[in-house]
């Protein structure tokens, strides 16, 4: 074999080991938005009153009550429970996508890009983990808000977003 013709099949190697990998990039990809659709993530309140599944979009899909709502949990306190009971299962489901992404693609700068790009354009922030369980207080129905400093009104809007 010539020197071309040896030229010429590594070229076609080359391409064909290129088809190779874009064949696998397009399977990890449709496998990954599979897996990417179907999660959820589920949370339960600390004494288990109140369990909440939550889709891949953060969306509530199921609440679920223990039979210790039946008596007499305090509708307060039930409130507090539910709405930790959602932002925990709203995290979860996020790390469980980002799970899924890592796993499909691995980490690069390229996947840290477009979460960046997509924070940009579409102003969304990653659920946060909201902490501890609050404790709802006061007979009243009033729940304690458990996460205030002892700022005035006035700074409590110094860590809001604003566009300019």
């Amino acid at each position: 074999m010539n020197e071309t013709a040896r030229h010429l099949v590594q070229r076609i190697q080359a391409v064909d080991d290129a088809a190779a990998a874009n064949r696998n990039r397009a399977e990890t990809y449709r496998a990954m938005t599979e897996k990417l659709a179907e999660v959820t993530g589920t949370a339960s309140s600390a004494d288990g009153t109140v369990t909440v599944e939550a889709g891949p979009d953060g969306a509530v899909e199921k609440v679920t009550f223990s039979d210790a709502v039946r008596s007499g949990v305090e509708p307060a306190e039930l409130a507090v429970k539910v709405q930790h009971a959602i932002a925990l299962a709203r995290v979860a489901a996020t790390r469980e996508q980002a799970e899924v992404v890592q796993r499909g693609l691995g980490s690069s700068d390229l996947l840290d890009t477009v979460l960046a790009e997509d924070r940009t354009l579409f102003g969304d922030a990653e659920p946060v983990d909201p902490g501890p369980e609050p404790v709802a207080a006061a007979a009243d129905g009033v729940i304690a808000n458990t996460r205030r400093s002892g700022r005035g009104d006035d700074e409590d809007f110094e860590d809001f977003p604003v566009m300019r």
